[in-house]
């Protein structure tokens, strides 16, 4: 269990004269767990993480004690993966591709890399489909470029995209996945360069897919 979360959560709400069950009110817990996670009696989820960051303008890293600037690495632009100067990624970016990387290092030594496969199998598939769509906008563009025609392909990708995912699925609870503990802190600790980026990417899937939600109600 992370030992500098409870430390560092109940430092920021002291500092700033906050009250435990105001706290608790304003991030939408009760006192009584609040307190549990302040002490370090419970490991709280990735959504009650981020939404603390949030609550006290600090970086998921700063509570996590991975860093000791509050605000984390939080430069508007990060070195691209080959380290090319030339080469930038936004923050967005980066999270994208870190989160890519902590999920290709948690399948890649399991079921004698058929997991890996298939995740693999399914993001190329991701990939393709979306580079059709920006292709796509230019008319002028040579069809010829790809060997399926733009009506068909589009169908079958997304098949295609079901039955990969329906494999990962398999395999990953018959195999050495299901019996995996997946928590903030064990992925903190196993993947500590890029679980913050992860832990942002749900929140911010997650954020978007209820914005959809909502619209539809």
């Amino acid at each position: 269990m992370n030992t500098d979360f409870p430390r560092i959560i109940t430092l920021l709400r002291k500092e700033r004269n906050i009250s435990q069950k105001q706290a608790a009110t304003d991030l939408g817990v009760s006192q009584a767990l609040l307190s549990h996670y302040e002490k370090g009696i419970r490991e709280c989820g990735l959504d009650f993480l981020v939404k603390t960051a949030d609550y006290y303008n600090v970086s998921c890293d700063y509570l996590l004690g991975r860093c000791a600037e509050p605000m984390g690495k939080a430069a508007k632009e990060a070195p691209a993966a080959s380290g090319e100067d030339k080469d930038k990624l936004t923050e967005e970016q980066k999270m994208l591709l870190d989160s890519q990387k902590l999920i290709f290092s948690m399948v890649s030594e399991k079921d004698e890399g058929k997991l890996e496969k298939a995740v693999r199998s399914y993001l190329s598939l991701a990939v393709y489909r979306i580079f059709r769509v920006i292709f796509s906008a230019n008319p002028k563009n040579d069809r010829r470029f790809f060997t399926l025609s733009s009506p068909a392909a589009d169908g079958f990708t997304l098949s295609a995209m079901e039955l990969k995912k329906a494999r990962a699925e398999a395999i990953a609870v018959s195999g050495e996945m299901q019996s995996t503990p997946i928590t903030t802190n064990t992925l903190t600790g196993t993947y500590p360069e890029h679980a913050s980026s992860l832990f942002n990417q749900v929140k911010q899937c997650e954020d978007e897919i209820n914005a959809v939600q909502d619209k539809d109600e």
